[in-house]
């Protein structure tokens, strides 16, 4: 299998004819795209999903041009086009008609992913004839542009009809039955003036308007010649156009898609929009996601991971969901989490904030925040449906998470009113999360964490190493309020948490830290499901280490609390994430969790791998019902990249990047999977803090202070990384740059560019390495703080020598 996405350059790959006879003749949208880089799938792949994004409006399919009915959590109804909170389409269908030849375009040959849209290339039966499926969402807008077209390769004429079948199924989106949405069968209506099929839900104010730019010949009911029949509500129609192709010439046929939940009105206003302005929206967004890619932009020796942060930085833009009676902010994951969540985005916004879009996190945070203030008591939540429905309010880890985030936002930003806006939420969040979620007032809060494991919920090792940094934070964040008495407070209990965390959850046994402290009478019920899934997998190694845990545990007092290593769950290492872990513990928990991976990354459960999960090539198993068991994920095998980090150790850190980036286009170009190599989500939000944090935080070590306007640098890349450089990394009002040279004496180059010169340049390196130091040619004063020695600057530019 080809794992590396090829790139294809529109203008160079491949021929475009445009026909110059007829003036009137639709000029191809893909034209527009220059010098534009798209991705090239894998032919195995065709029949897997991609998705054509927008803000409001998105469309998932098939690569190979269809759209099978797919998705589980509105079962087969999460492909097609959405409007949220609504579907419109479950898709269309395409068919050349000739009397003799009439096929569907349900096989592309190749998919080809650009950043901001997609394009499918389809051979066809009749000789010369070549068609293209190009198509793009506007942002801001409850529409989308397709383009199909039809190109005359060799010297005849050819003449033929064109069919496209609209299927629309509207209907609400999951939860709908909540908010009161009920799904009614769908009427349909033709539009004479916009030469376009309406359809609308019979009970309620729903519509989608499809058509193209020309005269067509309407009809209802689907495909004669295309065979597809979709679940649900939906109705068929279909609209036929006549095509004359001359030797060596293309013509092109623009559809426009809309909807509306609100009105008819709506709809037809933005088909317009459509119909006048694609090619100026096409532009735009091109433009748009340019700006993207320039922001945070990494040069690096490891080409293949230099490219995924790039697409990673596209992926997360994917998922970016508006709807303008609730809110605006990042998506989980696509095609079945498209909607928000609390604790994807405490991960996801970091990396997010670290990459210039500062944007994006405002607005997320003050959607979380706002979906939040249902619960009270600062409780913030876990999942909510785009109409508003909240599914669950909120793991015990969520609310110590957001308060580590916003502080973390404030470290880049600087923005005092961010702060004093989101700080009185945290401090009820974390009264909520001591009093009512620690009975027994060990600091430990009881409840799930990231681990949604049944009966997994006594005191969990992530929600302890969460809440320990949300109070080491808290505390900070209470200084700059001015409520130094409840700084001291809040450090005190962030102290006190980091000792028992290290003593009680350490298991010197097992050399890591446990899974959870619980009752012996707590963990057998645990220890049993646990033998039970082992003994399913075929892990004998995981059956025979449980067994040898069970029949201690008949030793031991049932009601007497202590940590159990049982599942070896990837949060294990939050421990090392948080760097909160003593050093010796934390290598050694670093070296053990190295055994839970296969070449793709860490194991969500440990006790799922065995030793063929070092040979493991190929596509996820899953099960037959949507499951992560067995499942390796970006999550944690970036928390573990962070692990290592945090301990000096950024060659093992690379390691698990390069794992992860093996899983970069394997399925769908341009995108890393959320179960590695190919299941699950097809685009994951928190993939930019698994790729992010490592890279901008660690790697090239910028961790500002935007409130004092003090950025420190404190590069720390991997040994076979001897240059390297980030363009643009956004910090306050400010904007840096560092370029990195390190030759084989050891000895370093770093040039430091910032906007604005009077912020403080704060650079350092570990001590016991580089001894003298120059700024500009100028010998400089080095100091020695907590192990590292470090130099001090100001000015919009700096060459940094040190040997």
């Amino acid at each position: 299998m080809n794992l590396r996405p090829a790139l294809f350059f529109l203008g160079f790959g491949l021929p475009l004819f445009f026909s110059c006879q007829n003036p009137d003749v639709q000029i191809a949208l893909t034209s527009h795209l220059g010098d534009t880089e798209g991705l090239i799938g894998n032919t195995e792949y065709l029949s897997s999903p991609y998705v054509t994004a927008g803000d409001r409006v998105y469309m998932v399919g098939h690569q190979d041009g269809t759209f099978p009915d797919l998705g589980w959590h509105v079962q087969g109804e999460m492909g097609g086009i959405w409007n949220h909170p609504i579907k419109l389409m479950d898709g269309f269908t395409a068919a050349i008609i000739e009397a003799d030849n009439s096929f569907c375009l349900d096989a592309a040959h190749q998919f080809v992913n650009y950043p901001f849209a997609n394009l499918h290339l389809f051979q066809t039966p009749i000789p010369g004839l070549e068609v293209d499926r190009f198509q793009f969402v506007p942002d801001g807008l409850q529409g989308m542009v397709i383009d199909f077209t039809f190109r005359n390769v060799d010297k005849s004429e050819k003449s033929f009809d064109f069919e496209f079948t609209g299927h629309t199924d509207l209907m609400p989106v999951w939860l709908g039955d909540r908010a009161g949405m009920e799904d009614f069968d769908d009427r349909l209506s033709f539009d004479e003036g916009r030469q376009a099929w309406l359809g609308k839900d019979h009970g309620n104010e729903w519509y989608v308007l499809f058509g193209a730019n020309k005269k067509a010949k309407a009809t209802e009911g689907a495909s004669l010649t295309c065979n597809y029949t979709p679940q649900g509500k939906g109705k068929a129609a279909k609209l036929g156009y006549e095509i004359k192709l001359k030797p060596e010439s293309s013509q092109s046929i623009r559809f426009f898609i809309s909807g509306s939940y609100t009105s008819k009105a709506d709809a037809e206003g933005t088909f317009e929009k459509l119909n006048l302005n694609a090619d100026t929206y096409l532009k735009d967004k091109k433009i748009h996601y340019a700006q993207i890619a320039s922001k945070a932009k990494i040069t690096i020796p490891d080409k293949e991971l230099e490219k995924a942060f790039e697409w990673i930085k596209y992926n997360t833009e994917w998922l970016l969901r508006e709807v303008p009676e609730i809110g605006r902010g990042l998506g989980a994951g696509m095609p079945d989490y498209p909607w928000w969540f609390g604790v994807d985005n405490e991960y996801t916004l970091k990396g997010a904030i670290a990459t210039g879009r500062k944007d994006l996190v405002y607005s997320t945070i003050d959607l979380i925040h706002k979906l939040s203030e249902a619960n009270g008591k600062g409780r913030i939540v876990h999942e909510v449906s785009s109409n508003g429905v909240i599914f669950n309010p909120g793991n015990i880890n969520e609310t110590p998470q957001f308060a580590s985030l916003i502080w973390w936002v404030y470290q880049w930003t600087g923005d005092r009113d961010f702060l004093a806006k989101y700080y009185p939420t945290v401090k009820k969040g974390l009264q909520w999360l001591m009093e009512e979620n620690d009975k027994d007032g060990n600091l430990f809060p009881d409840g799930y964490g990231m681990m949604e494991i049944h009966g997994l919920q006594s005191e969990m090792i992530d929600v302890a190493s969460y809440t320990q940094k949300a109070f080491a934070d808290a505390a900070q964040m209470a200084a700059l309020m001015g409520e130094d008495s409840l700084s001291v407070s809040y450090q005190h209990t962030a102290d006190l948490i980091i000792e028992k965390i290290n003593k009680e959850f350490w298991v010197a046994e097992f050399n890591g830290y446990a899974d959870f402290i619980g009752t012996p009478r707590e963990a057998i019920h645990l220890v049993d499901a646990a033998i039970i899934r082992a003994d399913t997998l075929n892990k004998p190694w995981a059956v025979e280490e449980l067994k040898a845990t069970k029949k201690k545990l008949s030793t031991y007092a049932p009601n007497k609390k202590q940590g159990f290593v049982i599942f070896h769950n990837w949060v294990v290492n939050t421990p090392m994430e948080m760097g909160i872990a003593d050093p010796e513990k934390a290598i050694a928990a670093l070296d053990k969790g190295k055994k839970f991976t296969n070449p793709f990354g860490v194991f969500v459960t440990g006790i799922d791998r065995d030793e063929t999960s070092d040979m493991a090539d190929g596509s996820f198993v899953g099960s037959k019902a949507f499951s992560y068991t067995g499942a390796v994920m970006t999550l944690p095998t970036g928390v573990s990249a962070i692990g290592e980090n945090n301990y000096g150790r950024p060659d093992e850190a690379l390691d698990y990047l390069k794992r992860m980036t093996r899983s970069f286009g394997f399925a769908l170009p341009g995108s890393i999977y959320e179960v590695s190599p190919d299941y699950g989500m097809m685009a994951q939000a928190w993939n930019l803090y698994s790729f992010g944090v490592p890279i901008v935080t660690q790697f090239f070590g910028i961790q500002p202070e935007a409130g004092k306007k003090v950025i420190h640098i404190s590069p720390a890349f991997p040994s076979s990384w001897n240059e390297a450089n980030i363009e643009n990394v956004e910090i306050g009002e400010n904007v840096i740059s560092l370029e990195y040279k390190r030759n084989e004496n050891g000895e370093v180059k770093a040039i430091v560019n910032q906007s604005i010169g009077d912020w403080e340049i704060v650079f350092s390196w570990p001590e016991g390495k580089q001894t003298n130091a120059t700024v500009n040619g100028n010998k400089t004063e080095i100091e020695n703080q907590l192990g590292k020695n470090r130099i001090t600057f100001t000015g919009n530019k700096n060459t940094v020598s040190l040997n």
